[in-house]
């Protein structure tokens, strides 16, 4: 299936469908890591591809397991609203709500985005796919080493999810395949929750940001160089998780 796909990346990303499609597939695979690092589903409900030289588990649908069938069906309705451009964010919570893994997205609808995070380098600069085929490599390898540092999970977890839309384009009668209106907004989270940056993805028509909301003492054990693992000297940040977050 194309949930399936491995991550290739073009030479260039020059078409919005491109980009489209390079988002998808990093989401795929960065869903399918952290539900496979944190023991959510069973062995079989995955599948081994590569994203360059990088193993990966991808998620996929098992007979024998409704909830990886569940989560695929969740991850095409997510596409949906992203091809549509009404996705803002989307969140998967562990219920009751222990830990929260936030994607954040943005569009650019005017052509190509400039690099805004990025303070050194010239504000003409635009985005190759080397910078995102890197950024993509070191997000997946950053879920990887964070995942297997945090404490172990309870047996009988419930994994949720929830999308977040511009609510002005999005038509209000709008709701993806497999989804429903929801009624809060917020979440009830348990213990005292901390919040790390775990990286973001620039493509030339699409930004992805992932973020990572946990329970405070399960990170007291978590060797904090981890979290600067990988070929940047930035250390994971830890911020709020707001729907709205200031430096956006």
């Amino acid at each position: 299936s194309n949930f399936q796909s491995a991550v290739v990346f073009p030479n260039k990303i020059s078409t919005e469908q491109q980009s489209l499609m390079l988002v998808k597939r990093l989401l795929a695979v960065a869903v399918s890591c952290i539900t496979y690092l944190r023991g959510i589903f069973p062995e079989s409900a995955y599948g081994t591809r590569y994203m360059d030289d990088v193993c990966v588990k991808i998620l996929r649908e098992d007979k024998n397991c409704p909830g990886s069938t569940q989560l695929v069906k969740w991850m095409l309705g997510c596409y949906d609203a992203l091809q549509k451009k009404y996705f803002n964010n989307y969140w998967i919570c562990l219920q009751t709500i222990t830990e929260c893994y936030h994607f954040k997205f943005k569009y650019t609808h005017n052509g190509p985005l400039l690099d805004f995070s990025s303070n050194n380098r010239r504000n003409d600069s635009t985005i190759t796919c080397a910078d995102t085929k890197k950024a993509s490599i070191l997000l997946i390898r950053k879920i990887y080493v964070l995942m297997q540092n945090l404490s172990p999970l309870p047996n009988d977890v419930c994994l949720t999810m929830k999308l977040f839309y511009y609510d002005e384009v999005t038509p209000s009668d709008y709701q993806p395949p497999g989804f429903k209106e929801g009624e809060c907004e917020g979440m009830i989270f348990e213990g005292e929750p901390m919040y790390l940056n775990v990286g973001e993805v620039p493509t030339p028509f699409h930004m992805l940001k992932v973020k990572v909301t946990t329970e405070k003492q399960r990170m007291e054990n978590v060797d904090k160089s981890i979290l600067k693992h990988g070929e940047t000297n930035v250390p994971l940040q830890v911020l709020r998780v707001d729907r709205d977050d200031p430096e956006d």
